[in-house]
């Protein structure tokens, strides 16, 4: 394929999730730090985590995007020079911005940091990209609402120096570009400052004025009506059209979705787009994974039409699971592991590994306790177990097994 291959642009909530994301195949991460984000409740990083954050990942190669895209009151612009300067100072590549107040500011205390449109600003047609990069964005981030052919108009009338990012991957909102006061109402947490609720994923039912207290189901089933539920994105299927439209950035949202999502995500869209963009078929194994995460039914967005709701329920698909992560291993496989959930030996379990094809492995008699004492069935959260593997396996490894319905 001819031009630029996309940055594959990935979530990091916290240093956990940098590491997966960086040991999986990221050219890029973005997170936040305390204030100023829009996934307040994800780990985040407080300044001195952040230094070494950026640190980790530049030794890596990976470049590192903060996200000051939340819309601050006047308390928080009093606060936010000094954060900029900050970012500035400990080498952040790039700011992701919604508000131009923000935007601003970021010139005048961050200028080594280039300045990036959030998916907040609503960016939906070339004029409006244009005006950004002629005040000095280096990139917008389309809205999640556009199709696929307004994204390679916005790509054709705008200036080949003004970079294109897009998600491809996880949850969308049922509301435009994230704006949204549902939350606020509901529960006075404010989404347009990283700290929505999400009640689009709530149970709703319809009560009649004059008969309160009685409930009646939006829809008759057993399971009622999620009205508002909206369905996660997939895109992995459909990268050679997202290389063919010029984006110069895929994007997979979840900041705040754990370790192991990241690491898996991340790893199937790496070899995905180097298969995509190098014209191979796409490796079933590699699209099989974004099945084997937590995730609600899948659609392609709006690419290529209108995604559609979920009604069912508001559940996620939780098909496998995390069981233990391994934390160091030797030539000869002898691994130690961080226990997550329990097992036995016997169990049929995979190896999920850094540029490593997913492989079973039947868990053998080998696992003993730090003390060296035999184990059948590690128990304790978070203890620290030997098991011998039949070769090394690279750091940041797991184990997971199947626990769907047979």
């Amino acid at each position: 394929m001819d031009g630029k291959k996309p940055e594959l642009l990935c979530p990091a909530g916290d240093m956990k999730r940098l590491q997966m994301a960086v040991a999986y195949g990221a050219d890029a991460v973005y997170l936040a730090g305390q204030e100023y984000g829009m996934r307040a409740f994800a780990g985040n990083f407080p300044e001195p985590a952040f230094r070494e954050a950026v640190a980790y990942a530049h030794r890596h190669g990976v470049r590192v995007h903060c996200t000051v895209n939340t819309t601050p009151r006047n308390g928080e612009i009093e606060r936010l020079p000094a954060y900029l300067e900050f970012l500035d100072g400990i080498g952040v590549d790039a700011l992701i911005i919604a508000d131009f107040g923000v935007f601003r500011l970021a010139e005048r205390y961050a200028p080594r940091c280039a300045r990036h449109v959030s998916t907040q600003a609503g960016v939906t047609n070339y004029e409006a990209a244009r005006v950004w990069h002629e005040e000095g964005a280096a990139r917008v981030i389309l809205a999640r609402e556009l199709s696929l052919e307004e994204v390679r108009t916005i790509r054709d009338r705008t200036p080949p120096t003004l970079e294109i990012e897009a998600f491809v991957h996880g949850a969308m909102c049922v509301s435009y570009s994230g704006r949204c006061l549902l939350s606020n109402y509901m529960t006075g947490r404010d989404s347009s400052r990283g700290a929505c609720a999400q009640p689009c994923r709530y149970h709703y039912a319809l009560m009649e004025e004059k008969r309160p207290g009685e409930y009646f189901p939006i829809e008759e089933d057993a399971s009622g009506a999620y009205i508002l539920n909206s369905r996660d994105m997939c895109m992995i299927d459909h990268l050679p059209d997202l290389c063919a439209a010029g984006l110069d950035s895929l994007k997979i949202e979840g900041r705040a979705k754990s370790a192991y999502y990241t690491a898996v995500v991340t790893g199937a869209y790496r070899h995905c787009l180097d298969d995509a963009f190098s014209g191979r078929p796409l490796d079933p194994v590699w699209r099989d994974e974004v099945n084997h995460i937590s995730h609600r039914p899948y659609s392609t967005g709006f690419y290529y039409g209108e995604p559609g709701e979920y009604y069912a329920d508001s559940r996620y698909i939780r098909d496998w699971q995390v069981i233990a992560l391994v934390t160091d291993c030797d030539g000869d496989g002898n691994a130690v592991l961080s226990l997550r959930n329990k097992f036995r030996v016997g169990d049929a379990v995979e190896v999920v590994a850094p540029g490593v094809r997913p492989y079973p492995l039947t868990v053998p008699d080998t696992i003993t306790d730090a003390d060296g004492v035999a184990l059948s069935e590690p128990r304790t959260p978070q203890m620290t177990f030997h098991m011998r593997f039949p070769h090394r396996v690279p750091p940041f490894s797991m184990l997971r097994r199947y626990v769907g319905a047979v």
